[in-house]
C-alpha cells in the first residue's frame, strides 16, 4: 500500500478507538442541579441504583463532594449503563450556613438542602401614596 493509505487507515484506527473509549463502562459521574428559595439552596443529584450505605456528603466553604458507588449487575450479558464508584464536586451557587446540609434519596434522587447564608428576601412593595398633605 501506498503512504496515503496507510496513514489515512491508522488516522480511522485512532478515531475508532477514541470513540470505543467513550461508550466503555468507565468512570461514571451523576447529573445535578441546583434550585434556589428564598432561604434556601438544593442540590438534586440522579444517583438511580446506588447503594444508599455508598453515599457521602462532604462540605467545604466552596464545594460540596457526593461519593457513592452503583455496582455492576450480577449475571450481566453487556453493560451499557455506568457502575462502579463516583464522585462528583460541585462548587456552591451561593453563601451557605456551614453544616446545615439535609439530605432526602427518593425515588433514585438525592436531594440535599443547605441554609443560604444571605436569604434572599421577596417583598412586594406597594406604590407609595401620601394621603397626609394636600396639594393646593
Amino acid at each position: 500500500m501506498n503512504e496515503p493509505v496507510l496513514s489515512r487507515l491508522q488516522h480511522l484506527m485512532t478515531l475508532r478507538e477514541g470513540v470505543e473509549s467513550l461508550t466503555s463502562s468507565g468512570p461514571w459521574v451523576p447529573l445535578a442541579d441546583w434550585t434556589d428559595s428564598d432561604s434556601h439552596i438544593t442540590l438534586h443529584m440522579d444517583v438511580p441504583g446506588v447503594v444508599p450505605d455508598s453515599l457521602a456528603l462532604h462540605e467545604t466553604g466552596e464545594s460540596v463532594t457526593v461519593s457513592g458507588e452503583r455496582p455492576a449487575p450480577v449475571g450481566r450479558l453487556s453493560a451499557e449503563r455506568p457502575h462502579g464508584a463516583f464522585s462528583r464536586t460541585l462548587g456552591l451557587p451561593v453563601e451557605i450556613v456551614p453544616q446545615t446540609g439535609q439530605a432526602t434519596l427518593v425515588g433514585g434522587v438525592l436531594c440535599v438542602q443547605f441554609e443560604k447564608r444571605h436569604p434572599t428576601i421577596n417583598v412586594e412593595a406597594d406604590e407609595f401614596s401620601d394621603t397626609s398633605s394636600s396639594h393646593p
